[in-house]
């Protein structure tokens, strides 16, 4: 066994965060934040990927019910939280996953929701064909 399979996956969920936009008071410094965090999850070999989202207005959900696709525009479920990006962090176990969402900076004006991936062997992901 390798010890990336000996690692487990995990998704941080980034909700409800306050995020600066360019030019904003605050943008230089809650950028060079998350650039410090990405980095320590770099220096760990965890990070697999991560992105912020556009907000969520610019949603599109699909859902098929008995054969026929539904187009709407804006997120599914109507609620007052909103998912304002992730990471896919490669960790040694869900205490590594914990930690890293704890140093994250929008968990101190938002909420993580830390979540194991599921390995499906039947869907090859682009991690699995960069490993060979």
């Amino acid at each position: 066994m390798t010890e990336r399979e000996e690692h487990m996956r995990y998704l941080l969920m980034i909700y409800n965060c306050e995020r600066p936009e360019p030019g904003d008071p605050g943008f230089a410094e809650a950028l060079a934040r998350v650039n410090a965090f990405a980095d320590e999850c770099r220096r760990r070999g965890a990070l697999v990927a991560g992105d912020p989202l556009h907000r969520e207005d610019t949603a599109t959900t699909v859902s098929v019910r008995e054969g026929r696709t539904l187009i709407t525009d804006g997120p599914f479920v109507e609620t007052h939280e909103h998912l304002g990006g992730y990471y896919v962090l490669d960790c040694r176990d869900l205490d590594e996953a914990l930690e890293l969402a704890a140093l994250c900076p929008m968990a101190e004006t938002g909420t993580i929701e830390v979540r194991p991936l599921v390995h499906a062997p039947a869907i090859p992901s682009a991690h699995a064909a960069a490993d060979g």
